[in-house]
């Protein structure tokens, strides 16, 4: 019932659409589609968005990985690509948090794409995962902010973390470059 709710939403959606475009470097190597949902998440669509634009993403890397769960990235302030990575993770960017946009009508399912944030429901900022498989245990704790489209190959060829946190040890794959396409 939520894919149909949710394909009907799409359909119903206007047709300039913001899509996002992830080069991805490592184990995996290509390129990531995802269809941003600014109706149902419109502030976490427009910082995704900005930092994209200004090139914020690019070099970040995937920090945690916990295979038949998710893929995270987006830590702009202490994830690069060559920084300390036992700080990955903990940080955001320079724009304050975001409070929670819900919608019970979504669900996590494989190639949903969500934010991350801290216990705060209203504390996201900059990261985000992908999740590998349906975890309807995160529906209504985390914003979902679009869906991959093309490139599901990639993201299930992301380099797996360790561990019960999911902690990508050695050299992470991480964001080549990100775009956004209007």
């Amino acid at each position: 019932m939520r894919r149909l709710a949710l394909a009907l939403m799409l359909m119903a959606a206007p047709a300039a659409a913001t899509t996002l475009e992830i080069d991805v470097t490592g184990e995996a190597q290509g390129t990531i589609v995802i269809d941003l949902f600014e109706q149902v998440a419109p502030l976490h669509v427009e910082r995704i968005a900005t930092l994209a634009r200004e090139g914020a993403y690019d070099e970040v890397v995937f920090h945690r990985v916990i295979d038949g769960f998710m893929a995270q990235t987006g830590d702009v302030e202490y994830g690069r690509l060559g920084q300390d990575m036992r700080y990955a993770g903990r940080g955001g960017s320079d724009y304050p948090d975001l409070v929670a946009e819900f919608d019970p009508e979504l669900s996590f399912e494989r190639g949903i794409v969500g934010m991350a944030r801290a216990q705060d429901p209203d504390s996201a900022n900059s990261q985000f995962f992908i999740m590998f498989d349906h975890v309807p245990q995160l529906d209504g704790q985390y914003t979902i902010v679009g869906q991959v489209i093309e490139g599901m190959e990639i993201v299930d060829a992301i380099k797996r973390g360790t561990g019960r946190n999911g902690a990508v040890i050695g050299q992470p794959d991480y964001i080549t470059a990100m775009r956004v396409i209007d």
